[in-house]
């Protein structure tokens, strides 16, 4: 999905700015200090279910500014201001 980062590289896992911009504007900004539930707790209750092994990736939600993509924009994902994900829409 996109470029590895350690929590070290990241920051304190309550504090961990990400944003997402199509063809350089920015369309979603998010901080994980706004999390619902903190990354342990929701480790935590997925584990009751099933066996997360290394490489599972559970979703959480999104924060504002979901909107459509059409063919050739551009998605960029960026992680504590490193950019960790680059998508062209076909």
């Amino acid at each position: 999905m996109g470029e590895f980062m350690t929590m070290s590289e990241a920051g304190f896992p309550g504090d961990i700015e990400f944003r997402l911009e199509k063809n350089g504007a920015v369309v979603q900004n998010g901080n994980s200090k706004n999390l619902i539930f903190s990354f342990d707790h929701i480790i935590s209750h997925v584990s009751k279910f099933i066996t997360l092994k290394t490489g599972d990736v559970i979703f959480t939600g999104t924060p504002t500014g979901v909107g459509p993509v059409a063919p050739e924009d551009l998605l960029e994902g960026f992680l504590a201001g490193k950019k960790v994900l680059t998508v062209r829409v076909k």
